[in-house]
């Protein structure tokens, strides 16, 4: 096309990933979960011959009775985008994708048998092109990385857990579960959103996006600069207090903040693990089975310490400063009761350094080796 205002059409050329596994693009709390999950042979086989017992099959009843399921003969812009998603990330079967009328921008994947994608209208008629096709890519990273059947196998354990709420201490248990099962979820929508710019291949796109859905469609009032600035006063900004409030803020939600997510995937499009995807080095899919569950953890761990250490949240910086003394504290221990360096100079003084009381000592043997921070 020669129109320049029809540059970002879903016609123009994207790279393609043939085979790629989901572990390139998850954040790695999402991934450490998926790879010790995935090693448990027959985990979820299990629970999809139960699938019966779940509302899964009333679900995609009502879906199919009552929303607009998409075709070459119903929304064929979205037909295209959604095969054109799964051809980029080389997802062979095409899950169904139905259009809700809801006027709240949303959009789903769900289960058991087999990922089901669910669109809303707000969201359909908020977006233009270049947007929706980094939410659908969104949604069928989600698929591949298998967070549909994770998802639903949770939640249904999530609420079998409510049903013995009776034993004591039994609501401190379940929002135990509850609690960690929401961090998690939080973790996979940005491992989805670095899906969706796979498959847009247009950051600008994907930030846009995001803005519409916390703003709506008023994008001449809205500047991404000052939206991204809007995350990074979030997370410093305030005291000990709005720390906390930001933990309790955050606790109920599924989804993390919108500036938050539009920060941490415009961090992630500028890293070296994204260019190399880009160029074609990513993980395989048939490797998956290989993959180490320790490393994964390691990762992950490397990753909230990463956090920790450069976080500009005071709470976050407070956490780092204990823990860099403590474990300063507990080399100079381990001196005067071991014989160590810092006891051969006559006690664990000021002086003695020397040991395991460095600052970094507080993120593992390993340290933040994970790369550029993944988020």
């Amino acid at each position: 096309m020669t129109d320049s205002s029809h540059e970002n059409v879903p016609s123009r050329a994207r790279r393609r990933f043939p085979g790629i596994s989901s572990r390139a693009y998850e954040h790695p709390a999402d991934r450490s979960a998926l790879v010790a999950l995935r090693r448990l042979t027959g985990f979820d086989t299990v629970f999809k011959a139960l699938s019966g017992l779940l509302p899964e099959r009333s679900l995609r009843l009502l879906f199919l009775s009552d929303s607009v399921r998409v075709s070459e003969a119903q929304f064929a812009h979205l037909n295209d985008m959604l095969r054109d998603a799964c051809y980029i990330l080389d997802l062979e079967k095409v899950p169904p994708m139905y259009v809700k009328q809801d006027p709240q921008p949303n959009a789903m994947c769900i289960g058991l048998d087999e990922p089901i994608i669910v669109v809303t209208t707000g969201l359909v008629e908020l977006l233009d092109e270049e947007e929706m096709r980094a939410v659908v890519g969104h949604e069928v990273g989600h698929a591949l990385s298998g967070h549909s059947v994770y998802r639903t196998i949770l939640l249904f354990l999530t609420n079998l857990a409510v049903k013995v709420a009776w034993i004591p201490l039994g609501n401190m248990a379940i929002m135990a579960i509850v609690t960690a099962l929401r961090e998690w979820f939080r973790k996979s929508e940005l491992s989805a959103d670095r899906a969706g710019l796979l498959v847009g291949q247009d950051i600008q796109a994907s930030m846009r996006g995001l803005m519409k859905i916390a703003g709506g469609n008023h994008l001449h009032e809205m500047n991404v600069d000052a939206f991204l600035a809007q995350a990074d006063e979030y997370e410093k900004g305030g005291d000990l207090r709005d720390s906390v409030l930001k933990i309790l803020n955050v606790l109920p939600r599924t989804h993390p903040f919108t500036t938050v997510r539009a920060a941490e995937l415009k961090k992630w499009s500028e890293t070296r693990d994204f260019q190399r995807i880009m160029d074609g080095h990513y993980p395989r899919r048939d490797e998956d089975k290989d993959a180490s569950v320790s490393d994964s953890f390691r990762d992950s761990a490397s990753h909230y310490a990463d956090t920790v250490r450069t976080s500009k949240d005071p709470l976050m910086k407070l956490v780092g400063d204990i823990a860099g003394g403590a474990g300063d504290l507990g080399g100079k221990l381990r001196d005067r009761f071991t014989g160590g360096a810092g006891a051969a100079r006559g006690g664990a003084g000021p002086t003695a350094t020397d040991g395991g009381g460095t600052p970094g000592g507080t993120e593992g043997p390993q340290g933040p080796e994970e790369g550029p921070r993944k988020a």
